[in-house]
């Protein structure tokens, strides 16, 4: 039981930090006025954020338990930091499309309809493809797809590194 509250403990920190982290650079391309433009640069921090976060996570687990792990704790602990981040990016995501910056998502159909034009879309293409973007702007919709690709994302990435980091007491012997 003490391991699970452990696990508990690791995952809800690790979680939080990597969430506040996806916060603090998500706010820092929107108020630079680039969240658009610059959006590989989250990315690209918040994969290697979650990298970092998963391997401390189960590096941390890991060394409470004796220096063991399995590779189905492995996962279950980077799968905790990662869904723990995705509703924190929930939360994050639903405030700022519609109480912080209610015309971001005009802004980002906006960018996307000039992209469409520069590749040769008739009209009647961009107003049907505009018309089925709509329909994925929904609160419940945004949500549930941050949530599952946090999941299959975050399960690939805890699958790698639990695989890697997996040490049972027989493989010492």
């Amino acid at each position: 039981m003490e391991n699970q509250a452990n696990s508990k403990s690791i995952i809800l920190n690790n979680g939080l930090y990597l969430g506040v982290i996806g916060v603090i650079v998500g706010l820092a391309l929107w108020a630079s006025g680039q969240y658009f433009e610059l959006q590989w640069v989250g990315n690209l921090v918040g994969t290697l954020a979650t990298i970092f976060f998963i391997v401390f996570g189960i590096k941390t687990y890991k060394n409470s338990t004796g220096g063991f792990i399995s590779w189905g704790q492995g996962v279950k602990i980077g799968m905790g930091i990662v869904m723990v981040s995705a509703v924190i990016t929930v939360i994050y995501t639903l405030l700022l499309t519609n109480v912080i910056d209610p015309e971001l998502q005009a802004q980002g159909m906006a960018i996307q309809e000039q992209a469409w034009i520069d590749q040769g879309l008739t009209s009647d293409q961009i107003e049907s493809a505009k018309e089925m973007t709509e329909k994925f702007q929904s609160p419940a919709i945004i949500s549930g797809i941050i949530l599952i690709v946090a999941a299959f994302i975050g399960f690939v990435i805890s699958a790698i590194i639990a695989a890697i980091m997996k040490k049972s007491e027989e493989e010492t012997y």
